[in-house]
């Protein structure tokens, strides 16, 4: 069973965690320039839970917590992102929780990022009727290259 809930001080140490996975870090291409440095997490995790425009959960499955999902503004419109611990890919719960976080979060448009090699991802968002409506490049720490990263919007 999945569920989301409100973020608690304790699920910050299962998030850190969930980072320091270097496939994870690849994957996701967009991460902090060095993720095991805990003050830099920290400051981010801090800036997210003091935001009142961001609205953010705890990804839960069977009573573990596998991730976090949020809505950031990126300018006008609505941003979602979410970070899923590597150990828990392949299970549906990344489509469970975007399918949870969109009947919460009914804001439209809403849009969403990930490198075009994020076939995973990018099927998820696709899942919920979210469509490429651009494309951009840019350096990804993780990668330490510029890569290319698709732009999709759920209207």
């Amino acid at each position: 069973m999945i569920e989301l809930r409100a973020v608690v001080p304790a699920d910050l140490e299962e998030f850190f965690s969930h980072q320091l996975d270097p496939s994870a870090n690849h994957m996701a291409a967009f991460s902090a320039k060095n993720p095991a440095d805990r003050g830099v997490f920290d400051h981010h995790w801090q800036s997210i839970l003091n935001d009142p425009t961001v609205t953010v959960r705890t990804i839960v499955a069977d009573g573990e917590v596998v991730g976090s999902i949020l809505a950031y503004r990126d300018g006008d419109i609505p941003e979602i992102s979410y970070w899923i611990d590597k150990a828990h890919w392949g299970q549906g719960l990344t489509t469970a929780a975007v399918g949870l976080f969109l009947e919460e979060f009914a804001e439209r448009p809403i849009r969403a990022r990930a490198v075009a090699d994020n076939v995973s991802s990018i099927r998820i968002l696709e899942k919920y009727g979210f469509t490429v409506i651009g494309e951009t490049q840019g350096f990804a720490n993780a990668r330490g290259a510029v890569v290319k990263e698709l732009e999709l919007e759920l209207r």
